[in-house]
């Protein structure tokens, strides 16, 4: 038999430990195996973490949320990608640690031995306990319950001394209560400023960047650690209407040689796009963009100097996106966030790489018009318009530790606009932080490379006469939290980058 202890509002205010509780209905399980006590009401909300470090373990984390899908578990949230440092036992492999959110109707133990059938259908065995495993599955939370029984215990137990658990544990909140399961989440915790608080105790943000515990987001074959410095986004433009460049790569020659040069200066990734999405640009079709795109991209990925480099492919078209990374790109550029594409987002998860989602009202013919353009708080209305976008690529599969966030510079905005974004990147961040804390850790890509409003800031109508204001910007963004920016003149940039890190680095070393 079940034994339920409820813990009900009571009057009075809401004080310490007890503030997040009395405002929900939390309930106590008891049981033990041989009773089988099972909630299967309505969909319980649940966090299950995730951990690796025998074999492909990115490989593992994809199999064993497929299977988790297959199994009656919805995923509906994602935590950031951490590579850790082993605990308790350290003579093994370094770990990929992550969190979920999901919605069942399993119950606890029915939840449990479905994790249990998948860990062992992967592979992993008794072994030593805290030792080597190609995935480890566990239950955190499940709905308002704590539950104790002979074999279950939520939360789990040993939450509150694990930094590992505590970092995506916190990815998969928000800043803000937004719900009464939650709130009992927070209730559960030993600290009385509740999950914030136990994170914080910890060490919270001053985990991350070190040697044991790095945020990352996996490109290709390797793990990318985006904090350790800026990455400069090189363009090369396959059409012949784009607003700085259009005609002047349209011919493989020409396209290897710019490619060539953008490397030799610096730049780390080759943003590729064959569609203009300049203001009142014409739609080509996916067939007609893949004519100007394949041979080039080709002869790109057979470059010598590309081995180490990455490649992007600027398309919102997914029928775009799948041929480029089936011949090898590594990023998908999409300026719509799948606003244009309602496919785009379930074929960039069946990829399995990152994604970049960029903010814009309306597609390129009808971004700058008067609708699109009236914000009563630009910063605020594009990190929300922009989490509801990722939102909506997470429930098709895309985690959040592959999501590259873009606010869209010049796109369904007027000089003004641009210029709060350029200055209002923390609040876009915080702002985005109240509905997911995973996402507004996602890198920030920004673009305002020779873009209208620097010339009427500036008094240059051509394009190419905008690259000193072009370096304002993007050094002005870096400073904000942009971690990644995308440019024409990559040689000038580059220099502007590494002085702004090295001012970054010298800003932490002090603090």
């Amino acid at each position: 038999m079940n034994l339920f202890k409820q813990l009900l509002p009571t009057k009075g205010g809401i004080i310490g430990a007890q503030k997040y509780c009395r405002a929900s209905f939390c309930a106590f399980l008891h049981t033990t195996t041989d009773q089988s006590v099972e909630v299967h009401s309505p969909d319980q909300e649940v966090v299950i973490a995730l951990g690796s470090n025998v074999g492909d373990r990115l490989h593992n984390f994809n199999e064993a949320l497929q299977l988790m899908r297959k199994s009656g578990i919805k995923i509906t949230r994602h935590a950031c990608l951490y590579e850790t440092a082993p605990a308790y036992v350290t003579d093994q492999p370094r770990f990929l640690n992550s969190a979920v959110r999901a919605v069942t109707k399993l119950g606890p133990h029915e939840l449990l031995g479905v994790l249990k059938k998948i860990e062992k259908d992967m592979g992993r065995t008794g072994g030593i306990r805290y030792g080597p495993r190609p995935i480890d599955l566990d239950i955190l939370f499940y709905g308002k319950y704590r539950i104790g029984s002979d074999i279950l215990t939520v939360p789990h137990e040993r939450i509150w001394e694990r930094p590992f658990v505590m970092a995506p544990l916190m990815d998969l909140l928000g800043s803000v209560i937004d719900n009464d399961t939650i709130a009992c989440w927070h209730s559960f915790s030993t600290d009385s400023d509740g999950l914030l608080g136990s994170w914080e105790k910890l060490g919270g943000e001053s985990l991350i960047g070190k040697e044991g515990m790095k945020r990352v987001l996996p490109i290709g074959n390797r793990l990318w650690d985006w904090s350790e410095r800026t990455s400069v986004m090189g363009i090369l433009n396959l059409t012949p209407d784009s607003f700085s460049d259009g005609g002047k790569f349209l011919s493989v020659e020409t396209a290897v040689s710019h490619v060539h040069l953008m490397i030799s200066e610096g730049a780390d990734i080759v943003d590729i796009g064959a569609q203009s999405t300049r203001p009142m640009a014409s739609r080509i079709s996916a067939e007609e963009e893949l004519d100007r795109l394949i041979p080039i991209l080709e002869a790109v990925l057979g470059m010598s100097e590309m081995e180490g480099k990455l490649i992007s492919v600027d398309t919102f078209y997914s029928d775009v996106a799948l041929e480029a990374v089936k011949k090898g790109a590594h990023i998908i550029n999409d300026v719509s966030a799948g606003q244009l594409d309602p496919n785009m987002h379930r074929i960039v998860a069946s990829l399995g790489v990152p994604y970049i989602a960029m903010h814009m009202r309306g597609d390129p013919t009808t971004m700058q018009s008067s609708d699109n353009l009236q914000y009563d708080d630009v910063c605020l209305q594009v990190a929300s318009e922009l989490f509801s976008r990722v939102n909506d690529a997470e429930l098709s599969g895309i985690p959040a530790w592959r999501i590259i966030l873009d606010p869209g510079i010049g796109f369904s905005k007027k000089t003004e606009h641009n210029l709060d974004i350029l200055a209002g990147l923390p609040d876009i961040r915080a702002e985005i932080a109240k509905r997911s804390l995973a996402v507004s850790h996602a890198p920030v890509l920004i673009g305002p490379s020779r873009k209208r409003f620097l010339g009427e800031i500036c008094n240059r109508p051509a394009a190419v006469e905008r690259d000193p204001a072009t370096i304002a910007s993007v050094t002005a963004g870096i400073l904000g939290g942009a971690n990644i920016v995308r440019v024409h003149n990559v040689k000038d940039n580059v220099d502007a980058v590494k002085v702004c890190d090295a001012m970054l680095k010298e800003w932490r070393t002090r603090s």
